[in-house]
């Protein structure tokens, strides 16, 4: 292996450069800055209730690239999408924010959110009490908190936080000790992670191999390498609430007619 070479994992990488990101953007804007923006940014829509309804309940999720298949969609229109995934029959979106590695932005978020009538999920690396500020000062109803990341005394601020904003996080897993972990940080919406984000290998097993340690009183979110109608009846089955869904959905030429299709006729996705 050559001396120069890269051995750090994807997230390593991404963190990497998510934290200098949010270094600059602090010294631009500071928080109490943001907290004006705050005081300014729309009502909340229930992120909580959209994931608990008597249906199956799918976070359409609006995502330019990824780092394990590169460029997922383009041009990449977020309104146009956003309008589409509700009208048919998205129960919540999420939004990827992060440049880099996703080509993300808030503003993305921004433009979705306002086309719709659907709560927003902010999606994005976030380890720091700016972040969350600035996730409600851009009209976010919800934001990731990936447990994978985050020490666990910063978890439970970082939780915190988003109830005194009236957001509750998605809290997401990929293992029964990070479990373990957010159930003890007070977690309320426990997201079981699919996709192991230091390998980025997919293994829908894992949600199945968790959901009997997510107790009930806490909404429960399979997410990625989710295809078919078959597979949202097995989770439902096994006690999900909700389930998430993004490069599937960005690789159909019609992301709503695909998500209408998994929703009502079994279709598995393009």
């Amino acid at each position: 292996m050559p001396a120069s070479a890269d051995t750090r994992s994807v997230l390593d990488r991404i963190l990497e450069a998510r934290r200098a990101e949010v270094d600059h953007r602090k010294r631009v804007l500071p928080e109490a800055a943001l907290k004006y923006g705050v005081a300014a940014a729309s009502s909340l829509r229930d992120f909580s209730a959209a994931l608990t309804r008597d249906a199956c309940n799918i976070i359409a999720e609006l995502k330019p690239a990824s780092p394990s298949r590169g460029v997922l969609r383009e041009p990449f229109d977020p309104v146009s999408l956003a309008q589409s995934l509700e009208s048919s029959g998205a129960a919540a979106l999420s939004v990827l924010t992060e440049s880099e590695f996703f080509r993300g932005t808030l503003k993305n978020l921004r433009d979705a959110r306002k086309s719709v009538h659907l709560p927003v999920l902010r999606k994005d690396f976030i380890f720091d009490p700016w972040q969350v500020w600035e996730t409600r000062a851009n009209d976010a109803d919800s934001f990731l908190l990936i447990v994978a990341i985050l020490e666990d005394s910063l978890l439970r601020d970082l939780i915190a936080l988003g109830r005194e904003l009236r957001m509750e996080p998605l809290v997401e897993v990929h293992t029964a000790q990070e479990l373990e972990r957010a159930l003890h940080a007070g977690a309320r919406i426990i997201g079981v992670n699919n996709r192991d984000l230091r390998t980025l290998t997919v293994r829908p097993q894992t949600s199945f191999d968790l959901i009997s340690q997510v107790p009930d009183d806490c909404i429960a979110v399979s997410e990625s390498g989710l295809r078919t109608s078959e597979d949202l009846a097995n989770l439902r089955r096994a006690g999900f609430d909700a389930f998430l869904i993004g490069e599937s959905l960005m690789f159909s030429p019609d992301p709503g007619a695909t998500l209408a299709g998994l929703l009502g006729r079994g279709a598995p996705l393009a």
